[in-house]
């Protein structure tokens, strides 16, 4: 009789819960710094933070094409999206006139918000890109000495959403890019990055030609697959390390562009995967429920069938399967397939 009371108890807590998984996920932005004047009220403080926050969210999850579809919205509507804002303890600040805000934005109206106007959002698991700029200048080639971009690019641009990883100098790589130099543009990506093969990889030629504008072409593996793109940069009236600057920014942000693309989830496509439980612990699901909740990506959890060997269970979730597996792996939640079925395994 007490195995199907704690079943009970379980069942109440997937029917509350089944649709709110997530306490701390990508659409929760932290750390929005508004200036505080004398006459703001708490309110006045709180709208500009969610229309801050708003416009970081899109920057964070949305193609540049979609932030542009999004950033008109108006403002009634952008609060509607907001679970709850949380201000930060004041004493934290360093400045007395400055409040800082996290503002939590609820899943499902933001699903619903994509859906109705067709857009994909990208939930990026790999932040890293292990990334190599390349100067080519007249007849000369310059890859880690004389080379501003490599020295000076962590310098010039950051970001939350990618940390962009410049390898250390080899030997091999400048062997393999000499032996390659009358065709650089078709050069293999994973044998020129052999230790870092199976991250996401970019490597950026610049080809200065000390004119008012800069060609460069991009060549990047992203999740395996291989994406190509040529951009050309317009110096306008800048110094040449102004020139620079901006070159590294334009390309940070077409690189984040090309490793959002290849992380869309399409709300309107979830899949869904059977797996069973082994019920070895009393406790085996409500921690698999508590896991769960931390992966953005499952979107559901269903009871198919239950007794006291096993729960068979019903996932649904966003995006491929891979990467599900893989967000899994992080929560300490193995999936291994045996047979023709799925198993979940929890690791303490």
């Amino acid at each position: 009789m007490g195995f199907y009371k704690i079943i009970i108890i379980i069942l109440v807590i997937f029917l509350k819960t089944g649709n709110v998984l997530s306490l701390e996920n990508i659409f929760n932005v932290n750390n929005i710094e508004i200036t505080k004047k004398t006459n703001n009220s708490n309110e006045d403080l709180a709208n500009k933070a969610i229309k801050k926050g708003y416009g970081k969210l899109l920057e964070k999850i949305l193609l540049k094409k979609d932030i542009e579809n999004l950033s008109g919205l108006e403002f009634p509507k952008i609060k509607q999206l907001v679970s709850y804002y949380q201000i930060v303890d004041e004493a934290q600040s360093n400045f007395k006139n400055k409040v800082n805000f996290n503002i939590f934005f609820d899943k499902d109206k933001l699903h619903t918000l994509f859906s109705n106007k067709n857009i994909s959002y990208s939930d990026i698991s790999d932040k890293e890109l292990y990334l190599l700029p390349v100067i080519q200048k007249k007849n000369q080639i310059f890859i880690y000495n004389k080379n501003y971009y490599y020295d000076n690019w962590n310098k010039i641009y950051q970001s939350e959403l990618i940390e962009f990883v410049l390898p250390i100098e080899n030997i091999e790589v400048i062997q393999n890019i000499s032996t390659n130099k009358e065709n650089l543009y078709g050069i293999d990506l994973k044998n020129l990055f052999k230790e870092y093969e199976n991250k996401n990889l970019a490597l950026v030629l610049i080809e200065d030609t000390s004119s008012n504008e800069e060609k460069i072409f991009i060549r990047t593996r992203i999740l395996n697959k291989k994406i190509d793109k040529t951009i050309k940069v317009k110096k306008d009236d800048k110094n040449t390390e102004k020139f620079s600057e901006e070159i590294i920014k334009v390309i940070s942000d077409e690189l984040i562009n090309i490793i959002k693309s290849q992380n869309l989830i399409d709300i309107r496509t979830p899949s869904f995967l059977n797996a069973r439980l082994i019920n070895n612990k009393k406790n085996n699901l409500v921690e698999l429920n508590n896991r769960l909740r931390n992966i953005d990506t499952v979107d559901g959890i269903f009871i198919q069938e239950f007794n006291n060997k096993y729960v068979l269970l019903k996932l649904r979730y966003l995006g491929k399967l891979d990467k599900i597996i893989s967000q899994l792996k992080k929560q300490n939640i193995m999936l291994q397939l045996i047979g023709d079925q799925w198993n979940l395994i929890i690791k303490q």
